[in-house]
């Protein structure tokens, strides 16, 4: 029986873990990176071992040394996680040589399927000869045969482009992965991303866990996840349960694994196997009424799995909940959250209200869970729960999922994973109340008058100004102080308080949270929060600012440069939208692009550098200005959290 258990990684998923731990009677040891000193998984674990460094190649990705704060805390166990060392079989090679139970598959069947090649083969899937590529295959999709997250993947449409496409992605995965095999296979115009979750035992028997939908995607990461996956077949589900039964007995499988396909009309392509926890676990363990956890845990301690398996009932669906600006290319956010309430939904985070967003590990704040017994109910439930949400701090994807789940293709099951491209701008576009920027200033004037709050002449209008977050627009806001109170054009203001301002609209009553956070309310340095809309007060006259030349190119947000642009030197010649600069943050490669053509003039960016954001990374002489361009591109960079 295991008696103790260190979980090899951070945030949410070390938090799920240990909580089915504490269910089960089981101590949990953590362990942590100087960024994640104060984390809400070290705070919520028995012990904690910290692991020096803050880059995730120093500590989290140290297998020695997760080892060695296994042994040294008294942990008899190892729980991976997702991401990080979770499928690395050297690492669950050293767990069992060190004497510690692996809640995992064994190292062979994590081997067996790191390859996406080798995964084929076993599957007994023919590989497409790239020189037998004929403009009749197209398109096809050109991937690393290692890694993921979408690196080392092309998308090719037109025959004279595979060369270079090769070349290119095979660079990217050499790069990212180490390694640089990559092999072409059919790409499926229209498709959707299903899975089955599998849990096998050491007896033989292997459980197909129903499907999930996983289409709705952003830079081949997952946002919006559900089970089951709608509108399939019973036949075609039939074919998808084999396939994954069929994968966990080929590489004698233990635990819990998931088996990914892309499905078109009746069209079945086998992807790959997750040979460890998925993130959506939650919405299979709530159709299905399990701890998958907990199954994990028993398999590795030996126990058998009932040859009956439990029967689905009901649908759930999970939403990822992002500290990203999907306006602004997915761009990560950092920062204090200093508030994260989601009513009446399970959810799973790493965060607690007042801890710190950094800038080295995955943007991912939670997942938000909601079960019904059919899926236009959860759909409902889940689209309402994240609405009423309180997220006050850095911007969130909070608005783009709520819209997702209310669209009419997702909620018609017509979604294919290209609806992200063709809906992002409509779905991301800022939407901030139009009487929150007066709510907050209401709220703040609230006992300012030295008179109570009226004079006996009719007073001049107090005038406020806020800039609206994350659009920018700055609001200006008229009021008076009366002999009745505070009031304002176009409303009637019911009552006022420093936290809550009522007004009618055009008839109806409509109430307003206000909150404040940080500096203090007399020189304004404080931000306000009125519902989920942000503002920012801004100074009647405000201090001159440093003006930025035209041409020049900012960082979007802090991170660390990870390369330049072949050549990229000063006096160098670039055009508007050529990418000079990579950083990297959150798990996220940016690529930053030429503001304008011209001559570049000066370069402050380097390889390694650490940049905060608007750091200067470099200026172009302006030949011919296009106005800012922001982030370009942003590619994921190879999982580590």
């Amino acid at each position: 029986m295991i008696s103790s258990i260190l979980v090899a990684n951070r945030g949410e998923i070390a938090c799920r873990v240990f909580r089915t731990c504490r269910e089960l009677g089981i101590a949990t040891v953590a362990v942590y990176s100087d960024a994640d000193a104060d984390a809400l998984h070290v705070r919520e674990a028995d012990s904690a071992v910290r692991l020096p460094g803050a880059a995730p190649a120093d500590t989290y990705l140290r297998g020695d040394l997760v080892v060695k704060a296994a042994q040294a805390a008294g942990a008899d166990a190892v729980h991976p996680g997702y991401g990080f060392l979770s499928e690395n079989a050297d690492f669950a090679r050293a767990v069992v040589d060190a004497g510690l139970a692996w809640i995992g598959p064994p190292p062979e069947a994590i081997e067996s399927m790191a390859s996406k090649t080798r995964a084929k083969e076993l599957m007994g899937i023919a590989p497409m000869a790239v020189d037998d590529v004929t403009a009749a295959d197209l398109p096809v999709l050109v991937k690393a045969a290692a890694g993921g997250g979408g690196r080392g993947m092309r998308v090719v449409r037109e025959l004279d482009a595979l060369k270079g496409e090769l070349a290119a992605a095979s660079a990217e995965a050499a790069s990212a992965f180490g390694d640089g095999e990559v092999f072409v296979e059919p790409y499926l115009e229209g498709g959707r991303h299903v899975e089955v979750q599998i849990m096998a035992d050491a007896y033989d028997t292997v459980w197909a866990l129903g499907t999930r939908d996983c289409t709705l995607q952003r830079r081949h990461q997952k946002v919006i996840e559900e089970s089951p996956a709608p509108g399939l077949a019973p036949d075609l589900v039939e074919e998808l349960h084999a396939q994954a039964v069929r994968a966990a007995r080929v590489t004698g499988y233990r635990g819990a694994g998931t088996v990914e396909f892309l499905v078109a009309g009746d069209r079945v392509q086998f992807l790959e196997m997750n040979t460890r926890l998925q993130v959506e676990h939650p919405v299979t363990e709530a159709v299905f009424g399990i701890d998958l956890v907990a199954l994990q845990i028993q398999v590795a301690e030996g126990a058998r799995l009932p040859e009956e398996q439990p029967t689905a009932r009901g649908h759930a669906v999970e939403a990822r909940l992002y500290a990203e600006d999907p306006a602004a290319q997915w761009a990560p956010q950092t920062g204090t959250l200093h508030r994260l309430f989601v009513p009446g939904v399970r959810l799973d985070t790493g965060y607690a209200d007042g801890d710190t967003i950094g800038v080295h590990y995955d943007p991912m704040l939670a997942k938000a869970i909601a079960y019904a017994p059919t899926r236009a109910q959860a759909l409902r439930g889940l689209a309402g729960a994240l609405e009423r949400a309180v997220v006050h701090g850095p911007v969130t994807n909070r608005e783009l999922l709520v819209r997702s789940l209310r669209h009419p293709e997702f909620v018609e099951a017509r979604m294919d994973t290209g609806f992200y491209d063709r809906y992002v701008a409509e779905l991301a576009a800022p939407a901030p109340d139009p009487y929150a920027p007066l709510a907050a200033a209401l709220a703040d004037a609230h006992g300012r008058s030295r008179f109570g709050g009226w004079r006996n002449l009719a007073s001049q209008p107090q005038v406020k100004l806020f800039r609206s977050e994350p659009d920018g627009a700055e609001h200006e806001v008229r009021y008076r102080h009366e002999r009745e109170g505070l009031s304002a054009e176009g409303v009637r203001v019911l009552s006022v308080s420093g936290e809550v301002v009522v007004l009618e609209v055009d008839g109806v009553r409509r109430q307003f949270t206000v909150s404040r956070y940080g500096g203090d309310r007399v020189y304004g340095s404080y931000r306000v929060y009125v519902g989920n809309t942000a503002l920012t007060p801004l100074p009647l006259l405000p201090e001159p600012t440093t003006r930025q030349e035209p041409g020049s190119l900012l960082a979007p947000m802090p991170g660390t440069v990870v390369r330049l642009a072949d050549g990229l030197a000063e006096g160098a010649r670039v055009t508007a939208g050529q990418p000079l600069v990579w950083l990297e943050a959150m798990k996220m490669e940016h690529r930053i692009s030429a503001p304008a053509s011209g001559t570049l003039t000066a370069l402050h960016a380097a390889p390694g550098r650490q940049v905060e954001v608007g750091a200067l990374l470099a200026v172009v002489d302006v030949v011919d200005p296009v106005g800012p361009v922001d982030a370009a591109d942003v590619v994921e960079a190879p999982e580590v959290a």
